[in-house]
């Protein structure tokens, strides 16, 4: 091998660093945002990154010089290859994950043909050897500048989105920060995951394509907000900052890697006790409950700011990995709304890939119904959550802490109280088809329009609602074998220890 071809390897090489590329960089940091290869090394355990297609350029050899393109167009803009993550923690073969992650200072971090490809090489070879994968998707949409294309006429002609988007796609956590438009938000949109800087704007088209569309002229930061989208339910995870996008992501991809053998952290189990109101119409923090149940620090939410009324996300439990699903009686009092609706389905529509079991702690009056209700789709946006609830093929442990009524607590568990591999109550939850007062009108509307002052119809449906109250309590519900059994609330950590190891 001569020293000429050496030399020519080393300066191709060392030109895709930022060590060699100071002036765009510079302008990365003026926004305090990171580089793409920053990211990487935030990401991947240290020395175990094998990068794919490091020398490729634009496909732009036709109008722009070879010097001036190897300079501003390094690796195309997206940096991809294989790593591991958390091997520190667990066997180094479980470990291996693929990357795929934008470089925005590469023209504007668009779609090119070579991108296209590296990134499909990529996702082809994750899915064959069943490995996560890690996008990072700042950028634009495609880029009609790389004119040494001749075959492809439409720019429509490649994989990148059938691969990415279909079901034998492998686990896919994407991050995103700054500009993400067009294709770009396709990608962020499909993944399994997706985790979002505060500084993000996300959206199907950039200003550029507005403006071409007679849509108006707008700025890129007026275009799909961080805020917004999180309301909107996309983003699953708003962090700060790249930095905590980066090790979010190892947390999440820690829960698929399996057990934490370490000693873990323990609240004291009776402290749930001074959580739950003595008064049952009175509201609390599911999350405190959580805090409680689940190892220190282990609790991940996912779509905090969308569907308040149910919380889910996934946690450790004696380092066992679970995911979990919790009533909030903080928002609407837990009744399950449209959009409550929509990111259980979604969660759910997953679960079975990930294996991991699920545990659910009920507490919720129902659906949410009313006129206003259905003009949010709740029939079919229900309707669909009963069909993925009943196609879990995963362990389900429910815990029912207090209110479990109707059709809504039957849809968190599988569709039917025999689903789960186990569920019980604590001593003060209450059962029934819907709510004690609704249910006494309902059914007894002909007895209480016969009395004939208003005095007497409450003292009926008083003691008609009690009735029906005691029928229904966790005990008399256990003697019937509709649910496996009632404990007491600081049993419960070690109830689901038990049924899971």
């Amino acid at each position: 091998m001569q020293k000429k071809e050496i030399d020519a390897l080393t300066l191709r090489l060392k030109k895709t660093q930022d060590e060699s590329r100071s002036n765009i960089i510079e302008k990365r940091f003026k926004k305090n945002f990171l580089t793409a290869r920053q990211n990487l090394i935030n990401l991947v355990d240290r020395n175990t990154f094998v990068e794919y297609g490091q020398l490729v350029i634009a496909a732009q050899k036709n109008r722009i010089n070879q010097s001036e393109i190897v300079e501003k167009t390094a690796a195309d803009g997206v940096i991809t290859g294989f790593g591991k993550i958390n091997s520190h923690l667990f066997d180094k073969q479980i470990c291996n994950v693929a990357l795929i992650i934008n470089d925005f200072t590469v023209l504007a971090g668009t779609q090119g043909y070579f991108h296209h490809k590296k990134i499909d090489r990529i996702i082809k070879k994750a899915t064959h050897e069943n490995i996560p994968i890690v996008i990072f998707t700042e950028g634009g949409g495609g880029r009609p500048g790389d004119t040494d294309v001749k075959i492809n006429n439409s720019w429509l002609d490649f994989d990148t989105f059938e691969i990415w988007a279909s079901e034998n796609c492998p686990l896919k956590i994407a991050i995103t920060n700054g500009y993400c438009f067009a294709g770009n938000a396709a990608l962020f949109g499909c993944a399994d995951f997706k985790i979002a800087t505060e500084e993000s704007w996300i959206g199907m088209a950039g200003p550029s394509m507005i403006e071409s569309a007679g849509l108006g002229t707008f700025h890129p930061k007026e275009i799909g907000s961080c805020d917004m989208q999180s309301k909107n339910g996309l983003i699953d995870i708003v962090v700060k900052n790249e930095h905590e996008a980066s090790n979010i992501s190892r947390q999440l991809i820690s829960y698929f890697q399996g057990s934490v053998k370490e000693k873990v952290t323990v609240a004291n189990q009776n402290s749930i006790s001074k959580i739950l109101p003595k008064d049952r119409r009175r509201v609390y923090d599911i999350k405190r409950i959580i805090n409680v149940i689940f190892d220190k620090n282990s609790f991940l939410e996912l779509k905090k700011d969308f569907g308040k009324s149910i919380i889910i996300g996934f946690a450790r439990i004696d380092g066992i990995p679970i995911s979990l699903v919790g009533s909030n009686c903080m928002h609407l009092s837990g009744a399950i709304d449209a959009d409550a609706a929509d990111k259980v389905t979604e969660f759910y529509s997953i679960l079975n890939r990930l294996k991991l079991p699920l545990i659910v702690l009920g507490d919720t009056p129902g659906f949410m119904v009313g006129p206003e209700s259905e003009k949010r789709n709740t029939v079919k946006k229900n309707s669909d959550l009963f069909r993925k609830s009943s196609s879990l093929k995963i362990q389900i442990i429910c815990i029912i802490l207090r209110k479990a009524y109707g059709l809504g607590i039957q849809s968190l568990v599988g569709g039917s109280f025999k689903k789960p591999k186990y569920i019980c109550a604590w001593p003060g939850a209450e059962f029934g088809a819907m709510g004690n007062e609704g249910a006494v009108k309902l059914a007894f509307k002909k007895e209480i329009e016969k009395f004939s002052t208003n005095i007497e119809k409450e003292k009926f449906i008083k003691e008609k609602i009690e009735e029906i109250y005691n029928k229904g309590t966790a005990i008399e519900v256990a003697s019937n074998l509709e649910i496996d059994e009632v404990i007491m609330p600081y049993e419960t950590r070690d109830k689901i220890i038990k049924l899971l190891i």
